[in-house]
């Protein structure tokens, strides 16, 4: 792994480079976002839950279970054709491969609000933390080779590496059977406006959650516990908790703190389809305090 806040996390991410707009990022972005304000005129009750349906695979399974718990911190183990099936869900995402994700991801953790995180809002502001490192950095989603110099676990297997090369495949299959179900006005719904609203929930992991929100543990960096963020990311928004804490695959670390990733893995361990969770705890006295 790349030393914290060396020169070269910020040559191979190429992510602070803010002399330049990347175009094929940005285009992509407005494309997105132009298309979830057409739906607004294409509504109706069965596309709207199509589109509340995919977020929870993209996202909820895609993102927070595979991602980020499973892939990027090993917070559980599963049968491999349950994590392969994660990671295709995160592909829907339009967050790049499992290499990618997993790769930024962990330089953050590495260097989280230090020289060489990709997206501290010390560096720029919210604006800089939520999207400005994405639209002024390099077109690495596809960059299998580079990445997998840090991922190197997920490079060892073919499946990964096709995925991350390949990651917007699934995709356009989905398009396409959005398409012959409902037309236009599905795939609107189905793929724009849910991978529109995933990418801004998401990216609010990166912005307000290193900015609003109240701190539990004393750690280096700025992470926070955001009760609004947690809400919309199935739990990822229980930030502070996480970065005291990364490997642990409950992020809601109080009764009042909701989990949702948390109450399915458990659901999935009773099914005996994951095992060998890591799991944080608080600690008695700041339990005691915090219920005062």
């Amino acid at each position: 792994m790349v030393r914290s806040g060396s020169r070269d996390a910020a040559e191979v991410y190429s992510l602070p480079r803010r002399n330049g707009v990347n175009w094929i990022t940005t285009t992509v972005v407005v494309l997105f976002h132009i298309g979830a304000v057409a739906a607004l005129f294409n509504f109706s009750w069965p596309r709207f839950w199509t589109a509340v349906f995919l977020y929870w695979v993209a996202t909820g399974l895609g993102i927070s279970m595979g991602y980020h718990r499973l892939h990027t911190h090993r917070g559980y183990k599963c049968p491999r054709w349950l994590d392969y099936f994660f990671a295709l869900c995160g592909s829907l995402s339009l967050e790049g491969g499992p290499i990618f994700w997993v790769a930024v991801h962990r330089l953050h953790h590495q260097n989280s609000d230090q020289p060489g995180d990709p997206h501290s809002p010390r560096d720029g502001g919210f604006y800089w933390a939520h999207m400005g490192w994405l639209i002024t950095g390099a077109s690495n989603h596809n960059n299998t080779r580079l990445m997998s110099k840090y991922a190197p676990d997920l490079a060892k297997q073919r499946f990964y590496t096709v995925l991350n090369t390949w990651h917007w495949v699934p995709q356009v299959v989905l398009a396409g059977i959005l398409f012959a179900i409902g037309g236009w006005p599905l795939v609107l719904w189905g793929i724009f406006v849910r991978v529109t609203f995933g990418l801004h929930a998401t990216w609010l992991v990166n912005s307000a959650t290193h900015l609003w929100g109240r701190r539990r543990f004393d750690i280096r960096d700025d992470s926070r516990n955001n009760w609004w963020v947690a809400l919309i990311t199935f739990g990822e928004g229980w930030h502070n908790n996480h970065h005291a804490h990364p490997t642990s695959i409950r992020h809601g670390l109080a009764w009042y703190e909701i989990d949702h990733s948390w109450i399915l893995v458990n659901i999935l361990k009773r099914l005996g389809l994951v095992w060998d969770l890591k799991v944080a705890k608080l600690d008695h006295q700041i339990a005691e305090r915090e219920a005062a």
